[in-house]
Parts: C-alpha cells; sequence; structure tokens
C-alpha cells in the first residue's frame, strides 16, 4: 500500500507548564530528543541526560536554539547506580523538585537465543529494564516525598509480539511493562502515578544504522498507515501520559501503533 502522509506537528499548549521534567537517553534524533523537545514545547523545565557525552550536549544546543532556554544536561550511564544517584540529586539541586521523569534509555540488538551469548543478553536486560528499574526507583524516592510525581516509561509492542532474534530484547520490554503495572499500585497512595508507552516502529538514524533496510520496510508494511511513526508522534503520547490530561490512569501500557495482530 502507499503510505498514509503524516499528520501535522502539535501546537503547544502548555500541558507542562513549569514542570521540572527528566528524558533520559535524550541525546540524538530518536524518540528520547523529540520527547524533550515537546516537553519544552509544552512549558516544562527540561533537564536531559544520556551517556553519549557529546550527543548531549548537541542536544542541549539544540534545545536551546528551539527554546531560549539553555536546558540542565547531565552524563549518566542507567546501567551504574552512582550514576542514577547522581543524576536525581542534580536534578533536585538544581530545581529543588521533580515533576516528571521519563524513562527512555534502552539498548537493542539481533541474535537467535541459540546463538547469543550471556554477554549479550545481560547488556540488553541491563540497560533496558534494570535502567529503567534503577531510574524508577530514584525518581519514586523524590516523588513520594513530594507527594506527587509523574513517571512514564518507554516499553515496546515488542513487549506482547513476537519478533525472531530479539528473545532478549522483547524479554526487556515485557518486563518494563510488569514494572509499570506493579509500581504503579505501589506509588498510587503517595499522589505519583507511573505509565508506559509501548511503540511499534518509529524510526530515525540512529535505528536505521542497526537495522537493515529489507526489516524496516517489512515491519512498516504491516502497519495500518503503511509507514513508520515519526518520534516526535510517539513523544506526544508521552506527553499526554506527563500531563494532567491523563490524571485518572496509572499502570497502564499505552500502544503507540497503528499494526494490529
Amino acid at each position: 500500500m502507499t503510505p498514509l502522509s503524516i499528520g501535522s506537528y502539535p501546537k503547544a499548549h502548555g500541558l507542562l507548564d513549569g514542570k521540572v521534567t527528566l528524558v533520559t537517553a535524550a541525546a540524538g534524533a530518536g524518540i528520547g530528543y523529540a520527547t524533550a523537545r515537546r516537553c519544552a514545547e509544552e512549558g516544562a523545565t527540561i533537564v536531559i541526560s544520556d551517556r553519549h557525552e557529546r550527543r548531549l550536549a548537541a542536544a542541549a544546543d539544540a534545545l536551546t536554539e528551539l527554546t531560549g532556554v539553555k536546558p540542565l544536561a547531565i552524563p549518566c550511564d542507567v546501567t551504574s547506580e552512582a550514576q542514577v544517584l547522581a543524576l536525581f540529586d542534580a536534578v533536585v539541586e538544581a530545581h529543588g523538585r521533580l515533576d516528571v521523569v521519563v524513562n527512555n534509555a534502552g539498548l537493542g540488538g539481533t541474535a537467535p537465543l541459540a546463538e547469543m551469548s550471556d554477554e549479550q543478553w545481560h547488556a540488553v536486560i541491563d540497560v533496558t529494564l534494570n535502567g529503567t528499574m534503577r531510574c524508577t526507583r530514584a525518581a519514586l524516592r523524590q516523588m513520594i516525598g513530594q507527594g506527587s510525581g509523574v513517571i512514564v516509561n518507554n516499553a515496546s509492542v515488542i513487549g506482547w509480539r513476537a519478533q525472531r532474534e530479539q528473545s532478549h530484547y522483547a524479554a526487556a520490554k515485557a518486563g518494563v511493562m510488569a514494572l509499570t503495572r506493579c509500581v504503579a499500585l505501589e506509588a498510587a497512595e503517595h499522589g505519583v502515578r507511573v505509565n508506559a508507552v509501548a511503540p511499534s516502529l518509529a524510526v530515525h538514524p540512529f535505528l536505521a544504522k542497526v537495522t537493515s533496510e529489507e526489516l524496516l520496510a517489512e515491519l512498516a508494511a504491516k502497519e495500518a498507515f503503511g509507514r513508520s511513526a515519526e518520534p516526535w508522534e510517539v513523544a506526544n503520547v508521552i506527553v499526554f501520559l506527563a500531563s494532567d490530561y491523563s490524571s485518572y490512569m496509572t499502570g497502564e501500557v499505552v500502544s503507540v501503533s497503528s499494526q494490529h495482530p
């Protein structure tokens, strides 16, 4: 089918006015940067983090040019508990509170399980699942004390759907979904909401570098619109979940997809 055209980039409506918002893995051109940009456009006070310091600085410069406000940009490897704690301490020290955390850090890979090494398995799990856990835990410790806050985790439809050579990534993303649901119950009594998005396919330059054109075309063809999502289309849903428009939602995993089994 002929891919359907992309919709209009949304106008800002101040959905996150004054909200101190941290986005992890926000460097580059993927969902993380698109989310940081959309949150900034919606009035949030942005903090971005990434383990790639050069790309992080470039992302901070791009956001400064866009909004006129230079965001706090803090290098952090989410596999390190010490670096995660330092990140959250720095946000609170700079801004006095933390209203929204978007856990976007993740690591993929392609390998049949029979040929996969322990190192490959653990690397994906440690960034994608354990990293989300570490950042969620740090966020909760701050937000519970405040009596408010929102956490949005980036999962994936692959946590529900089977795909060859993706057992480590699928297991990690299914874990993110389960983590989201369980933590939401623990956090609700403290006024903290925890939800997740589950994108199907959002193509950006870094994904294109590590995925074959044939596979991307095959996956896009399965979508009802005949195309992948733009990263900002996923970011729009993250903004909704971070905003007061989703005030009754917690423990939910929202699919950002046009593909149906």
